[in-house]
């Protein structure tokens, strides 16, 4: 470490050891009350989140893998939780949209601190209709809209100046053409092979209750230790 570095060093060793973990009574949870299937007790903990203050409770982190095996991950917005699994848009050239196509496979995780609670997905990725894309883009804002007609996602961006430029483009036709279409939007399901449900405890008791489906249609589900 270099003299110049030690200041900035030391702000960041105490706002590290500064942070508290659930600074807030965390809800209880009893794993023998759950549903059957995951995706009612996800939708259950997420109205609880909502109502609890989390912010922005719908955005998660997507796993994915690259063509060299490396993994990759991102944060983004669920669009909806239902019988087919977890939901999410994006462009199929991106990054994401790539890795997706050549290696399916991918996970999602959900972080809701006021409650102490996590949700892990495992599962495979499928790709919806066209007609689900453009129903999932028309179904947001215009900002939404301007983005994806702006393109072009995980490309490699000269300057600022010229992503100023597209964008106001992207948005004056936005509001001139609210009903264009992007080819390469991409409506997403992650269908669950594995879904975990993690409840702290102030004491590290943790409740992790996993859900498991094997061939059959239903699902099992276990306990783990924390």
């Amino acid at each position: 470490m270099t003299p110049a570095n030690a200041p900035n060093d030391s702000l960041f060793t105490r706002a590290l050891h500064s942070q508290r973990v659930w600074a807030t009574a965390l809800p209880a949870f009893d794993p023998a009350t759950a549903p059957a299937e995951p995706v009612a007790l996800f939708r259950d903990w997420f109205v609880e989140a909502a109502g609890a203050g989390v912010v922005e409770p719908h955005t998660m982190h997507l796993a994915t893998v690259d063509e060299a095996g490396r993994p990759d991950v991102r944060t983004l917005m669920m669009h909806d939780a239902d019988d087919r699994g977890w939901h999410f848009a994006s462009h199929a050239t991106s990054a994401k949209g790539r890795q997706l196509a050549a290696r399916p496979d991918a996970a999602l995780g959900f972080y809701w601190p006021a409650q102490g609670r996590q949700v892990r997905i495992r599962g495979r990725v499928a790709t919806g209709t066209a007609e689900e894309a453009y129903a999932d883009l028309h179904a947001r804002s215009t900002g939404a809209l301007a983005a994806a007609l702006v393109g072009r996602q995980s490309e490699p961006l000269p300057d600022l100046a010229t992503l100023s430029e597209a964008s106001d483009a992207a948005w004056e036709r936005a509001g001139r053409e609210p009903a264009a279409d992007v080819k390469t939007w991409t409506a997403y399901v992650l269908e669950p092979r594995e879904v975990e449900f993690f409840q702290g405890d102030e004491r590290r008791r943790h409740v992790r209750l996993r859900y498991r489906r094997e061939d059959g249609p239903g699902w099992t589900r276990e306990l783990l230790w924390p």
